[in-house]
């Protein structure tokens, strides 16, 4: 479970964009939160340089292109976090290192550099604001963020990783816009969920067990603590529900499991519901990950579409085949009855096209027809007047085919003209929209079709296998 955001890194006030650098990606390196290291890796460049590589690279920007931009961004910083137990160090640095390749499209040069030091195993990916070519700065947009962690969420259930279930539309952006500073308390928050992951045996040993972990503890009638970083201490019964004494005491004992609050941190213990869930079923298949299972069940199925097809189902809350099978029904349905909507636009546009053209030429052939009708159809004046009197015959042929047998009017014509022509448009402006979603709803019912026949085949063979 990767969550993910994007921070921008601005020239601090007082420093150079040099000093700036060296102080972001030192802390990235940071050789006790590494390994001594180990886990840091880089792309166009060399990541124990990179500060000065980077501000070289924005010196050439600035004598190829002359321009200073006003509260220039001089680097972007990916934060990375995953489920603790969930990954090790070395692939965390690789689902890293291919999400800013893939984010950054080859195109930035970036370090890359996996924090150990939590209980949380995350990423630092900083990446350099100027591209390759130093003739172009990284273009950031409002929902930037929100196409990484999307990625991010991508990459991660190619890896076999759990993602984020969004809780309510809007929960991702909320999750994924730029943040003024990291929190304190989540962090805080995470440290509790840890240490009572270890099953203290009463409040004190938590204490005890947190105190371990380079926090300062106030006892007393309302217990607080206090990091590294923090000025002050805070009150555990700031923290929100499952986070006061009283809470943690139960949640020490098993006695508490509580829902999330929307305003309340972050807690990775809530149990999720199990109810008969598809996208639950095919993010454990995906989790399986390392097994000769897995690969076999991989060969018969393009896992990268797999993963795909899962984050469109978690975006559009689909949890059962029988919604999929609906909403692929009706967005086909849909879409057909647009389609022949346009079609018989299209269709009535051409008759009365052919029709209107009949009318003006029936009006303006009609004085050589009357002519050569009194001439007895006389064939000299049929072969002076032939094109003449074959539009004319064209049109009361077509006249002749009409349900009524009346001739409407050039101006009633038009005004019909143009209201289906408007409809026409109308229709297809709609039909692109429900031609995606068709195709996104009926692609992704084929590929859990899939997935259930892989499924089927391989509890099939299981049995057969235990009847030998």
């Amino acid at each position: 479970m990767a969550a993910t955001r994007l921070i921008v890194m601005h020239v601090n006030k007082g420093k150079t964009i040099a000093q700036c650098l060296k102080d972001r990606t030192d802390y990235a390196m940071n050789e006790e939160k590494t390994d001594q290291g180990t886990y840091v890796s880089s792309y166009a460049c060399n990541a124990e340089i990179a500060d000065k590589e980077f501000a070289e690279s924005k010196r050439e920007y600035l004598r190829i292109t002359g321009r200073r931009p006003k509260g220039d961004i001089i680097a972007y910083q990916i934060r990375q976090s995953f489920k603790p137990g969930e990954i090790t160090p070395e692939e965390a640095n690789r689902v890293g290192y291919e999400t800013a390749m893939r984010f950054t499209k080859g195109e930035h040069a970036f370090i890359v550099a996996t924090h150990t030091d939590r209980a949380h195993i995350h990423n630092h990916v900083i990446f350099n604001s100027t591209n390759l070519d130093c003739d172009r700065k990284f273009r950031d947009s409002w929902f930037i963020a929100l196409a990484l962690q999307k990625l991010s969420d991508l990459i991660c259930l190619e890896h076999g990783l759990s993602v984020i279930k969004p809780r309510k539309p809007g929960e991702r952006e909320k999750r994924t816009t730029y943040p003024k500073k990291e929190s304190i308390r989540a962090r805080i928050c995470e440290d509790i969920d840890a240490v009572l992951a270890k099953e203290p045996a009463d409040f004190e040993e938590f204490l005890r067990m947190l105190k371990e972990q380079d926090y300062e503890i106030k006892r007393g009638k309302h217990p607080a603590v206090k990091g590294k970083s923090q000025k002050r201490f805070i009150r555990f019964r700031s923290f929100g529900d499952g986070y006061t004494p009283e809470d943690i005491e139960k949640r020490i004992r098993g006695e508490a499991e509580p829902e999330r609050a929307d305003d309340a941190p972050k807690k990775r213990w809530s149990k999720p519901k199990r109810d008969f869930d598809l996208l639950i079923d095919i993010q454990e298949k995906l989790k399986q990950g390392k097994g000769g299972g897995y690969k076999r069940w991989a060969t018969v199925y393009n896992i990268k579409q797999m993963a795909q097809t899962l984050l469109f189902l978690q975006e559009k809350d689909i949890r059962s085949y029988d919604v999929l099978s609906e909403k692929a029904n009706g967005s086909s349905a849909r879409f057909n009855e647009l389609s022949q909507a346009i079609k018989d636009a299209e269709k009535r546009l051409g008759e009365i096209a052919v029709l209107r053209t009949h009318i003006i030429n029936y009006a303006k052939t009609r004085e050589v027809y009357v002519a050569y009708r009194k001439s007895g159809y006389s064939k000299k004046f049929f072969e002076e007047h032939r094109e003449e009197i074959t539009l004319h015959k064209a049109a009361k042929d077509a006249f002749s085919n009409l349900p009524d047998k009346k001739i409407p009017k050039v101006k009633e014509l038009n005004a019909e003209y143009a209201e289906v022509l408007a409809k026409k448009k109308s229709a297809y402006a709609e039909y692109r929209q429900a031609k995606k979603e068709m195709q996104d709803y009926v692609t992704a019912k084929h590929n859990i079709d899939a997935f259930l026949r892989a499924q089927e085949n391989e509890q099939e063979r299981k049995k057969q296998r235990e009847a030998r």
